[in-house]
């Protein structure tokens, strides 16, 4: 396969400077406030998207180094298979956090429910739909080892597992 290069738009501004302590998710970071400045270049495709609530970051872990396929999770004891979390350190490092849109003014978005590095690099921007995201009612839900766990995520706070290549895991 070949190669495949991402350019960031835009970057990520937020009140963490270093992973440790901050939250592993957003429902952990409920009230952060954060900012995205777009890069002047990509302005135009801001247009209508004020008109969401929230929107999907995808964006390049900048302070990921290396990987594990073996790693144990924030939320967990026991070492876990590293597509089965929500690691930072991945092949591919990229992340997705749904925020809230507070407001567009020119190419900055203002945004809460930030759990995000300050200075992550972002790889592109999506309105989140529910209906487009919504499991269907009759579709059985598991979440595998994260049962039980899951509800834990809002108190949670990030350690020093993924600041080397050595670490261990995030859920």
């Amino acid at each position: 396969m070949a190669p495949i290069e991402y350019e960031p738009i835009g970057v990520i501004h937020s009140h963490f400077k270093e992973p440790a302590g901050m939250p592993i998710q957003p429902l952990g970071a409920q009230g952060v406030e954060g900012r995205v400045e777009v890069a002047p270049a990509y302005e135009e495709g801001l247009q209508d998207l004020s008109g969401f609530s929230h929107i999907i970051l995808l964006y390049h872990f900048h302070c990921s180094q290396g990987y594990r396929l073996r790693v144990t999770p924030f939320l967990d004891d026991e070492p876990r298979g590293l597509f089965a979390t929500r690691a930072p350190r991945r092949p591919n490092p990229i992340g997705l956090s749904v925020v809230r849109l507070l407001r567009v003014e020119g190419a900055t978005l203002y945004i809460a429910n930030v759990d995000i590095l300050d200075g992550t690099p972002l790889l592109d921007i999506k309105p989140y739909v529910p209906d487009f995201n919504a499991i269907l009612a009759d579709e059985e839900i598991r979440i595998g080892w994260l049962e039980h766990r899951s509800d834990r995520a809002d108190n949670h706070r990030a350690d020093h597992r993924f600041a080397a290549p050595e670490g261990g895991g995030d859920a």
